[in-house]
């Protein structure tokens, strides 16, 4: 868990942070309340209007028993490049592809040790919040 302060408007709010594994509880936040969000409200992402292809990459057969932990896109944005391949073992933590979201690259990690099953996408694709992206066994 992790400690943090955050300012908003001039005014301090002391809050909780826990990172989230599989299966774990949803964290319960401590200090002054949250104020109530006042942020217009997200639209529904367009409909595609044609089907992405298919990676080439073929998928490695699961490491752990058969389970998959499928990566998903956290924000809309470009896929920049794969820093792994299929096939390869990976550590949590470790940089699985760049994702380029207003103007920034952003790194995204894999939240558990495995083996890359399946890449999901190609690069150079654009994906919506919630997109598969990596599958590792």
């Amino acid at each position: 868990m992790k400690q943090y302060r955050i300012t908003v408007n001039g005014k301090s709010y002391d809050v909780t942070v826990e990172e989230l594994g599989a299966h774990r509880p949803a964290p319960v936040s401590s200090g002054a309340p949250a104020p109530a969000p006042s942020a217009a409200p997200v639209a529904a992402p367009a409909p595609e209007s044609a089907p992405q292809p298919a990676p080439a990459q073929p998928a490695a057969a699961p490491a752990n028993g058969g389970s998959i932990m499928t990566v998903k896109a956290p924000m809309p944005g470009t896929v920049i490049a794969f820093k792994v391949i299929v096939g390869q073992q990976v550590k949590r933590g470790d940089v699985l592809l760049l994702l380029e979201a207003m103007k920034m690259e952003n790194e995204i990690v894999a939240p558990q040790d495995g083996t890359v099953a399946a890449l999901r996408v190609p690069a150079s694709a654009a994906v919506n919040t919630g997109d598969a992206l990596v599958d590792l066994a």
